[in-house]
């Protein structure tokens, strides 16, 4: 078992991956009572063309199989899951994203056998043809809820703008035609070719002891059959890695009470290992910032003369396979904003030497709130990016964040900042 010291927050985590492939991660809290663990498979909405396994040609599931799946591994012949989880006093959840599912507990007692409950019920598919038609109704629900909502439909919209030609701007539900064609047949595929612990990691945080919490695992996977470790086969998430196909404009007519614009700029660069990502991430955190953080002259500037109010957000995300920098507001003055936020980026090398002085206070305070993290076990889990970032954790994350210095974000604004990579999808009210 490999352990890791960060003597600063006294804190450790441990590490090992079990011969079945599956990688368990536990950080220890002295002094909580509760214990947050997350069972995570690399698998999600944007894989829906893989080889399956055991086969030897591509196939494509239809959109919203990640998710479907996620719902329905609750559900066995006999019981449900959450029934288990309830009866050992653990809430627990699920969700899926464009690149993993994750299933979920915290509890404050019984952990190793709230621990069975999660191994065993994400290690034991049972789907069939009627349980699937069930599904189907309860999910379509859900998709229609989600097409109501004006700030999701904005930030898809913005999708299909960036990357109209790959599955990030399909729901990851799903519609409501691709989930009619999703069987149980299909599940097992996806199940058996994404589902596998090489595949898989555990992330345990809070009150736990780490070597009865390692032997309660290993006893749990010894007495399961896996197939020798591999990796799923997948194709590429990006089919013009130029962002030649990307869309400039688009506007949506929704029932919405004030006009809602983003301007969304998509990310190219691709990187060696999670260690440049993480450090990528953070710079490109840091430079958004100090540009537009509410603190921030151009913040304050728009926001006196109207042109945005306290609904404005910025936001960078970076997942496997693609990244993007988006910028919203509820606003009446959309061409104002969106040409605003694009003369911003274009100037951001000007902009960013105006406030160098600064840097120091926005770096302070975003490391503030990432320490902040680390008193819940809930946010040191989900924050876990898994393979994708090296399996670094919270605690990886803030050394990296400190060793940024100033000179660094002029890279940052090289790598991403590209005028011809921006975009903007407004939403606006019918008119009358």
């Amino acid at each position: 078992m490999q352990q890791f010291k960060y003597s600063e927050f006294n804190q450790k985590v441990y590490q090992k991956q079990l011969d079945n492939g599956l990688l368990v991660t536990m950080l220890p809290m002295e002094g909580f009572h509760k214990t947050y663990a997350v069972l995570s498979t690399e698998f999600g909405s944007i894989d829906n063309t893989f080889v399956p396994d055991q086969k030897n040609e591509l196939l494509t599931v239809p959109d919203g199989v990640a998710h479907f799946l996620e719902h329905k591994m609750f559900e066995k012949a006999d019981h449900d899951a959450f029934d288990l989880f309830g009866k050992l006093g653990a809430d627990a959840n699920a969700f899926t994203s464009f690149t993993q599912t994750r299933y979920l507990f915290s509890t404050t007692s019984h952990l190793h056998e709230n621990l069975d409950v999660l191994l065993d019920f994400v290690q034991d598919p049972y789907f069939t043809e009627q349980t699937v038609a069930k599904e189907k109704g309860i999910i379509g629900q859900e998709i229609t809820m989600y097409n109501d909502d004006p700030s999701w439909r904005l930030y898809l919209g913005m999708l299909g703008n960036l990357y109209p030609n790959d599955p990030m701007h399909i729901d990851i539900a799903g519609t409501q035609e691709s989930i009619q064609k999703i069987t149980a047949p299909i599940l097992y595929d996806a199940y058996r070719t994404f589902y596998q612990p090489a595949n898989m990691n555990l992330f345990v945080a809070g009150r736990l002891d780490v070597e009865q919490v390692l032997a309660w695992v290993e006893q749990n996977q010894a007495v399961k059959h896996f197939d020798a470790p591999k990796l799923p086969k997948r194709t590429a998430v990006i089919s013009d890695p130029t962002a030649n196909d990307f869309i400039p404009f688009r506007t949506l007519t929704m029932a919405v009470e004030r006009p809602k614009v983003m301007v969304g700029l998509r990310g190219i660069q691709s990187f060696e290992n999670g260690k440049e990502r993480l450090l990528y991430k953070w710079r490109i955190n840091l430079l958004l910032a100090m540009l537009f953080d509410e603190t921030s002259a151009n913040f304050l500037r728009l926001y006196d003369t109207g042109v945005i109010d306290d609904s404005f957000n910025y936001n960078f995300e970076i997942q496997r396979g693609f990244h993007l920098a988006t910028f919203s507001t509820d606003t009446d003055q959309m061409e104002q904003f969106a040409d605003a936020m694009i003369q911003i980026l274009k100037e951001a090398p000007e902009q960013l030497a105006t406030v160098k002085n600064q840097f120091e206070d926005v770096k302070h305070a975003m490391l503030g709130r990432l320490i902040n993290q680390l008193d819940s076990p809930e946010n040191i889990a989900m924050l876990y990016g898994g393979s994708y970032f090296d399996h670094a954790t919270l605690l990886d994350e803030i050394e990296i964040l400190r060793s940024i210095d100033y000179d660094e974000l002029a890279i940052a604004i090289d790598q991403l900042v590209k005028p011809e990579r921006l975009s903007v999808y407004q939403i606006v009210p019918p008119t009358k």
